[in-house]
């Protein structure tokens, strides 16, 4: 029998005071295990539901990079076989109204999270409010002002991705995500729920692709057109033809097919932040097991560490703007960590807790 099992059975009817086969006695320890290591009781219980707007993700192992372009001859992004372990990850990117709740917690409610390192009005506005203005500065004689002054807080725009928001509000809107689940969690007498965060680039690699190994786009090979002649995602095709994908900008998140998994626009519409440093040589300089490339010049803790190196985050998937190049589920890129972009929002992952029982996938 299971050693588990045996703990629970003799903790009942240490509880109940009846002797197992001389095991359990009337008198014993305080704790009524006769001193025998049974394990802490009431600690049972504990189910890795899946959070709300996220889907499973199994674990597996995938080639990570390039699917499609010419690898030896870039020398950026050879294939290597890579495991991951189960997870979670937002079926859609962090919508402006998802967005909303975030800020309103800070700038409305004045709200506060006990253990939750909060933050002032103004320096929330200054750090994690997104940069509408980068509409108009991202693109040179743009005529951005209407969608600068309309995109993030009018409902027309709900839901769609937020973006002009850079790596480090992405983090923080990730811990604020923890604290107020498990703030609730906690006062219904439930176990914590892992850390919401970005996702590493892997991860979101091996997402993307939908199960589908070696895939050069989420819904398979080669093309970007389905059959009925349709766009599948919304970036730039030809040389500028923007409105062929149905938008001009970015678009309402599931507008298009979702891949394999359950997850929507993983190529096209805005570009995503991801864990990792950018390193145009990491993917053969990581471990094969759940990797994540962490730049010793750009972090403090490592003797490495040059503060005037400027650090950069991976960003992966494409968006509106882009031609279909960054769309593939091979294709990296990178911006600086503390950029705004008009073109780059996030998702958020989370780590899945033991082992699986298989009925979540």
């Amino acid at each position: 029998m299971n050693k588990g099992v045996v703990s629970k059975i003799l903790l009942i009817l240490a509880g109940a005071g009846v002797s197992a086969c001389g095991l359990l006695g009337l008198g014993g320890n305080k704790g009524g295990d006769q001193g025998e290591l049974v394990g802490v009781p009431g600690r049972e219980g504990w189910v890795m539901t899946i959070p709300f707007g996220m889907v499973p993700i199994p674990s597996g192992t995938f080639h990570m990079g390039q699917a499609d372009e010419d690898p030896a001859s870039t020398q950026i992004n050879f294939n290597k076989q890579v495991t991951i372990g189960s997870f979670f990850m937002d079926d859609t990117e962090i919508t402006n109204n998802e967005y909303r709740q975030f800020t309103n917690f800070f700038l409305v409610d004045n709200g506060s999270i006990e253990g939750f390192e909060t933050v002032d009005a103004e320096t929330f506005r200054q750090k994690y409010y997104p940069d509408t203005a980068a509409w108009v500065r991202d693109f040179a004689h743009h005529m951005g002002d209407p969608i600068q002054d309309y995109y993030y807080w009018h409902p027309g725009y709900d839901d769609y991705p937020v973006v002009g928001v850079n790596w480090d509000a992405a983090v923080f809107f990730g811990q604020w995500r923890t604290a107020y689940l498990n703030d609730y969690r906690k006062s219904v007498g439930d176990f914590p729920m892992p850390a919401f965060r970005l996702p590493s680039e892997a991860e979101w690699e091996y997402a993307a692709r939908g199960g589908r190994d070696m895939a050069k786009y989420p819904w398979g090979n080669p093309y970007i057109r389905n059959s009925k002649g349709c766009m599948l995602a919304n970036f730039k095709p030809g040389r500028g033809n923007f409105y062929d994908d149905g938008f001009a900008y970015s678009s309402p998140v599931q507008s298009y097919f979702p891949n394999d998994y359950g997850l929507y626009d993983m190529s096209g519409n805005v570009s995503e932040w991801c864990l990792d440093d950018f390193n145009p040589a990491s993917v053969p300089t990581v471990w094969d097991l759940n990797p994540q490339y962490i730049d010793p010049r750009t972090n403090p803790e490592s003797a490495k560490y040059n503060p005037r190196v400027p650090p950069k985050k991976v960003v992966r998937g494409g968006s509106w703007k882009d031609v279909a190049y960054y769309l593939e589920t091979g294709t990296r890129t990178y911006e600086f960590k503390d950029s705004t972009r008009a073109y780059i929002g996030f998702r958020c992952a989370l780590t899945h807790l033991g082992r699986s029982s298989g009925q979540e996938f």
